[in-house]
């Protein structure tokens, strides 16, 4: 697909998107690492994110104690989230314009400061509820920048043929972290508190900034920086709705985002309310959904090709379990579909992010994925106030449902419009003797 004809002096055409006619060979299945800035900087990556799921659940579970309320766990969710909602498209441009390496360093030295002075008022015994939605609201600045940037900056580290792999990868590694940092949180708050969780994110961060300084600088696919000029957050906006191939993943996500990513909302309340597990409980469900995810980013690296059906189909599935898990009648099997739920969500979410970084230009691709962060991040900050208000009201079980269900009518109702439009219709195909629906068609 070419780029606007605004843009076509600017841009080049976008490649064609790699489909492999194959699964990979096994071999390859972290293909991405065989780099050696990607190694360094997926080892401490891996530090960092595990520190970070440590901060965000004790965060979470420290403004329930404080406030005894779930709405107030969803205000936190809002206020990391919601800088993103009003600032994120600028993020992209800055991300173009500037070095993404330097931009990381920077915004992580700043993750570094907030999170030790949060762990000092903490451990001081002088933290209150106010305090850490400013600071999250803080971090929520310093996101705007830094997740384009971490996205963008993947792609100069590995380059266009292992890219799809190095998102994988990547994904992993979030989701390894997010199975160890909520198990270790949790171990934390209940024999010394949050502060030391909020403590170890700091030094995490700080590490992050070493491990920049020391990549091999001409090893990198450097981007070359877009001059400034007028205009330029409005054409990254015209480009992608343009594209089918990053326009329906992005409302697609939008969808999720507000409703289903509210999980530490939602999950506060099953442990608190519903089944009475308190903070060693709220990291298990966590660690449930992301050991889930984990298993799901390592089938993603398997996957041969990427198509708009796999991001419908998945929302589709992904919203059934969540509708499935807040039916659910006891502890036992609300965790086993919460596994399963994190598979179903990695795998869509992997492909999506994957399928619009692909059909993006190099030099609009930062405005292209703030806009794709914009509605990750920023539709939390919808949705933190909204399901902790919907949990508070009806309780945590109406609150999966509802998490669940309006993202698998949305997808039901975008394969609709898909199907009109010749891009997507529906197979019944035997698997296993079995009759089985597929959605079929638009790559």
């Amino acid at each position: 697909m070419s780029a606007p004809s605004s843009s076509s002096t600017l841009y080049p055409p976008t490649e064609p998107l790699p489909v492999l006619a194959t699964r990979p060979p096994w071999r390859h299945t972290l293909i991405a690492l065989s780099v050696p800035n990607f190694r360094l900087f997926t080892a401490t990556n891996l530090v960092a994110m595990t520190a970070g799921w440590m901060q965000r659940v004790a965060q979470d579970w420290l403004v329930l104690q404080l406030t005894h309320s779930v709405a107030d766990v969803g205000i936190t969710v809002a206020m990391q989230f919601a800088p993103m909602l009003l600032f994120g498209l600028f993020g992209g441009v800055i991300v173009d314009r500037y070095s993404k390496r330097a931009l990381m360093m920077l915004t992580q030295a700043s993750f570094a400061l907030l999170s030790g002075v949060l762990a000092a008022l903490t451990l001081a015994g002088v933290v209150q509820a106010w305090h850490i939605w400013v600071i999250a609201f803080v971090v929520g600045l310093v996101t705007v920048i830094d997740n384009p940037a971490r996205q963008v900056f993947v792609t100069e580290i590995v380059g266009q043929e292992h890219l799809r792999n190095a998102i994988s990868v990547n994904s992993s590694v979030f989701q390894l972290g997010g199975m160890i940092g909520p198990a270790l949180s949790g171990i934390l708050l209940v024999a010394v508190g949050a502060g030391w969780s909020f403590g170890i994110n700091g030094i995490a961060c700080a590490a992050v900034v070493v491990t920049l300084g020391f990549l091999r600088v001409s090893e990198l696919h450097r981007m070359p920086a877009v001059p400034p000029s007028k205009g330029q957050l409005q054409e990254g906006l015209r480009y992608a709705i343009r594209k089918p191939t990053i326009i329906v993943p992005v409302v697609l996500v939008a969808f999720f985002s507000v409703f289903a990513l509210t999980m530490p909302v939602l999950l506060s309340a099953f442990a608190s309310d519903v089944y009475h597990v308190g903070a060693g409980g709220y990291g298990v469900f966590n660690s449930m959904v992301a050991i889930g995810a984990l298993t799901g980013a390592l089938l993603s690296t398997r996957r041969a090709v990427v198509r708009l059906r796999t991001i419908v189909g998945g929302v589709g599935i992904t919203g059934l379990l969540l509708v499935l898990a807040g039916a659910a009648p006891m502890i036992a099997p609300f965790a086993l579909i919460l596994v399963a739920v994190g598979m179903a969500q990695l795998l869509f979410q992997t492909a999506s992010n994957s399928l619009v970084q692909m059909s993006s230009n190099i030099g609009i691709r930062g405005r292209v994925m703030s806009l794709y962060v914009l509605v990750l991040l920023g539709g939390q900050a919808i949705g933190g106030p909204v399901m902790g208000q919907i949990v508070d009201r009806f309780g945590a079980h109406v609150g999966m449902v509802v998490a669940g269900g309006v993202p698998a009518i949305a997808a039901a109702v975008i394969a609709v419009v898909l199907a009109r439009r010749g891009g997507l219709h529906l197979e019944v195909r035997l698997r296993h003797h079995l009759p089985l629906p597929t959605i079929v068609g638009q790559h």
